[in-house]
């Protein structure tokens, strides 16, 4: 969604009518997944991509329609259709695509949330009669719903909402016998932060960026992690890692690098890293090196089950040799947890 709201933006402003077309479900090679959106206008102006390409024509047809006669539509595209081969989806997979008018008091409410960082969850009516079809609100972590139409389940949708939230994915739902819902849950941009002004973290934090993670350098040492070596970087901060975690939210959305050698900085970023909801943390070191810090570690007193979370040594095995390769498989496992977080560390 993030992706989009620049050109929604506009064209709200410029007061042109859009649909919004969100995959609410695949199957097989489908390349998108749930969530992906596009927009369309009624003049077939759109921004997005549903599934790469496939059924993007499709899609811009159902989704003027959808806005000549105001009425949501759920679209299925897969091989056994013979709709799925004229399109182009003979790849061996299937969506569900949802289209509706977007409203614009909607809108303003869920851009609101994106751009402020607030968590919600998006909740979509995407089947059900047809007073309710279509209808969409905000859930809120502080139990509040935006749209009344949903006021006969409120705590129902609530608690979907809850767990969809604390999932972090995209879901289908039933709601009662005939309504379905789509829960799509918005986080918080993903952020890396990197203790050590290293080279390797040079590299590290401009492959993040470009995947779209907010990037912070945390270095003591003014000779090290300074704007010079990092001038692109969101925040940098000069100060010892349990200073400077003390400034920052460490969330499920946070991923951890600590890649000094030093254990006076790498050991006490470990302990609250490890401590915290961050998705992955990592330290750079040989397999020697890791050992010594286990032991300094576990006498320190960081219990097992903490430290079992530890990536180390940092990234995958791609024979990385140069500061460079280094850093790309970093940011490849950390990209790995992210999308892939039932997966067995290696």
């Amino acid at each position: 969604m993030r992706d989009i709201l620049p050109e929604l933006s506009r064209w709200i402003q410029q007061h042109k009518p859009v649909a919004l077309a969100t995959v609410v479900e695949t199957w097989g090679s489908s390349p998108r997944r749930p969530g992906a959106k596009m927009a369309i206008t009624a003049m077939g102006e759109f921004a997005g991509s549903v599934s790469g390409g496939c059924v993007e024509n499709a899609v811009i047809e159902a989704a003027i329609e959808v806005l000549k006669a105001h009425q949501p539509r759920l679209l299925h595209f897969g091989v056994a259709d013979e709709t799925a081969w004229e399109v182009g989806l003979a790849c061996g997979g299937s969506i569900d695509v949802f289209v509706q008018p977007l409203d614009p008091p909607y809108f303003g409410s869920l851009q609101s949330a994106l751009v402020d960082e607030q968590q919600a969850v998006a909740v979509t009516a995407i089947r059900g009669p047809q007073a309710i079809l279509g209808a969409h609100t905000l859930a809120r972590p502080d139990a509040t719903l935006t749209d009344p139409v949903f006021n006969d389940w409120h705590d129902e949708v609530l608690s979907l909402s809850a767990a969809s939230l604390a999932q972090g994915t995209p879901r289908r739902v039933k709601l009662g016998e005939t309504v379905e819902l789509f829960l799509e849950p918005f986080v918080s941009v993903p952020t890396l932060m990197a203790v050590g002004g290293v080279h390797i973290a040079a590299v590290l934090v401009s492959l993040a960026k470009r995947l779209g993670y907010r990037t912070i350098i945390i270095d003591p040492r003014k000779a090290w992690g300074n704007a010079a070596r990092f001038p692109d970087v969101d925040q940098l901060i000069q100060a010892w890692p349990q200073d400077a975690f003390q400034q920052l939210q460490l969330t499920h959305s946070c991923a951890i690098a600590t890649l000094t050698h030093d254990p006076k900085l790498d050991d006490p970023a470990l302990k609250i890293a490890l401590a915290s909801p961050a998705f992955f943390v990592g330290a750079l070191g040989s397999t020697s090196t890791q050992a010594k810090r286990r032991k300094r570690l576990l006498e320190a007193g960081m219990p097992e089950s903490q430290l079992a979370r530890l990536r180390s040594p940092i990234g995958l095995d791609i024979g990385a040799e140069s500061p460079d390769e280094i850093a790309l498989s970093i940011m490849a496992q950390i990209v790995e947890a992210r999308r892939r977080p039932d997966r067995e560390q290696g």
